[in-house]
């Protein structure tokens, strides 16, 4: 349902929002630009394996470990503030790994990317929420957005790729600050500043808190989806737990919490959060297996499987804006149903792949995606819209918080399932074999001939049927996820609370 009373956005705030898809679409190809740079940096830099693990999983984790400290600092200070500051140091970073002369100094680079991307992503979704008052304009630019970052991901290896064709490896980082300037030059002038008016003071214990919430838990869960299951990393869950735990309790008892009480009360946002989780938790699952699947059982180079997964975005393009619509002419609760509905047959398709299947596995990938990312759009909309319009920041970085956690725990969930069945039907082979289907195809490079082509058939056979049980466990929990959504969203309004509509209103005319 639309407010009437809501202003209409025009030429300018459409404007304003292109502008702000710049830093989106930058901050999620970071998530991948390195996976064809890490050979060059290896003859380089000359990193140690740790420290190699380290260039690439820094970004992320400062990321994570932010982003609630990030959107609640953004409501207090101007989100446009805060954005310019990420902006600007997200440029600056970028630049230093471009020129890093040692491994260290490009984790140090690749943090404080991390640090500046934390600013930018929730500043972006908040601006969005306070840009466009009416609903439907709100819902068809969330699912722009939505469906922005998802490419963002794809894009960047491919773009990582592209350029390492023509320059060296840190024209993968410069890309970035051509961008940033023209963010820095066009937001004063076409993204107006919105902030709480009353923010209260800011809790700084709750920022140690919160990244020793998220940090040990994303941590744990990534090392459990590489490695399997260890008494340190099953520790590190525990530990991030409980921090997790004091951190809740803490922004229940405290007047100037970081995380307001009052974004729970609008009807649909826990629900919404919940459900974003899962969305990422399929998505990133799902991307475990495929990215393998095309360069170890179907042989692609880094490159040209980068170029293929990049085509289940053509018709991710078009379902986020087709899901919007489609919930303003009906009850949003069954639109979402629909969606993850959509999303479970693509796991569906995935659970029928066999050995050599690009084109099942594309279809498979292409309806997965277009469900999740009408579910991401869509819950995002509706969490936003249910949160009051001055803690846009923080309802942002919350729902942000949640897709890291989804993705992380859908790649250890999903990934332990079938590294389960991948190990049990190798239970007769070597250690190397059994251990990894990489494992496998190296040991089968240096046997040669029919041996290591006995290897290669039989490693890649257990990989699929793995794949294929990850993908119907994926399938059951999207069901799943359908029969809840169409019960606990059904009938909620899709309009924001009267105090929520009644305090932009108040910014609208303090502008």
């Amino acid at each position: 349902m639309t407010n009437p009373a809501a202003r209409l956005a025009g030429r300018r705030e459409w404007t304003a929002f292109t502008v702000l898809l710049l830093p989106l679409l930058l901050v999620s190809m970071d998530v991948s630009v390195l996976y064809f740079a890490i050979p060059a940096i290896s003859r380089e830099l000359d990193p140690t394996a740790t420290q190699q693990l380290w260039i690439f999983d820094s970004y992320a984790f400062a990321l994570a470990g932010l982003l609630i400290t990030m959107g609640s600092l953004g409501d207090r200070i101007g989100r446009r503030k805060l954005l310019l500051a990420g902006a600007a140091a997200f440029g600056l970073a970028s630049t230093g790994a471009a020129y890093a002369t040692s491994a260290e100094m490009l984790i140090a680079a690749r943090v404080l990317l991390g640090i500046g991307g934390a600013t930018l992503m929730p500043s972006t979704l908040a601006l969005v929420r306070n840009l466009f008052q009416d609903d439907k304009q709100r819902g068809k630019a969330i699912a722009i957005w939505s469906g922005a970052m998802t490419g963002g991901i794809a894009l960047g290896s491919v773009m990582s790729g592209v350029m390492l064709n023509h320059f060296w490896w840190g024209s993968v980082f410069l890309i970035n600050v051509p961008a940033m300037l023209l963010l820095l030059a066009l937001v004063p002038v076409l993204v107006p500043e919105f902030k709480d008016p009353a923010p209260g003071r800011f809790d700084l214990l709750s920022v140690p808190l919160s990244m020793a919430a998220v940090l040990p838990v994303v941590y744990g869960l990534k090392e459990i989806a590489a490695e399997g299951v260890t008494p340190l990393r099953a520790g590190c869950l525990a530990v991030g737990l409980a921090f997790g735990y004091a951190f809740v309790r803490r922004q229940r008892t405290r007047e100037d919490a970081m995380v307001s009480r009052t974004l729970f009360r609008g009807r649909g946002f826990g629900a919404g959060i919940g459900l974003n989780t899962v969305a990422a938790f399929a998505m990133m699952g799902s991307a475990y297996f495929t990215t393998q699947y095309l360069q170890s059982v179907l042989g692609m180079g880094t490159l040209e499987a980068a170029l293929w997964s990049l085509a289940p975005s053509v018709v991710i393009g078009a379902a986020a804006p087709a899901g919007a619509a489609l919930a303003q002419r009906t009850d949003r609760a069954y639109v979402i149903a629909g969606g993850f509905l959509l999303a479970a047959a693509g796991f569906a398709l995935i659970g029928l792949v066999g050995t050599d299947s690009l084109w099942l596995l594309l279809a498979g990938a292409g309806v997965l995606a277009s469900g999740i990312v009408t579910v991401m759009s869509l819950v995002s909309d509706m969490a936003l819209g249910a949160a009051p319009a001055e803690k846009a920041g923080s309802a942002a970085s919350l729902l942000e918080t949640g897709q890291e956690f989804g993705g992380a725990l859908g790649m250890a969930v999903l990934g332990s399932l079938g590294t389960a069945v991948y190990r049990s039907d190798l239970a007769d082979s070597e250690p190397a074999v059994r251990e990894t289907l990489g494992g496998a195809v190296a040991t089968a490079q240096e046997l040669g001939g029919e041996a290591g082509g006995q290897v290669l058939t039989v490693a890649r056979e257990a990989f699929v049927h793995a794949m294929q049980y990850a993908a119907w466990g994926g399938t059951v929990l999207l069901l799943a996820a359908a029969v809840l959504a169409a019960i606990l969203l059904r009938g909620r309004a899709a309009t924001a609370p009267a105090a929520a509509q009644g305090a932009l209103a108040d910014e609208a005319l303090a502008r």
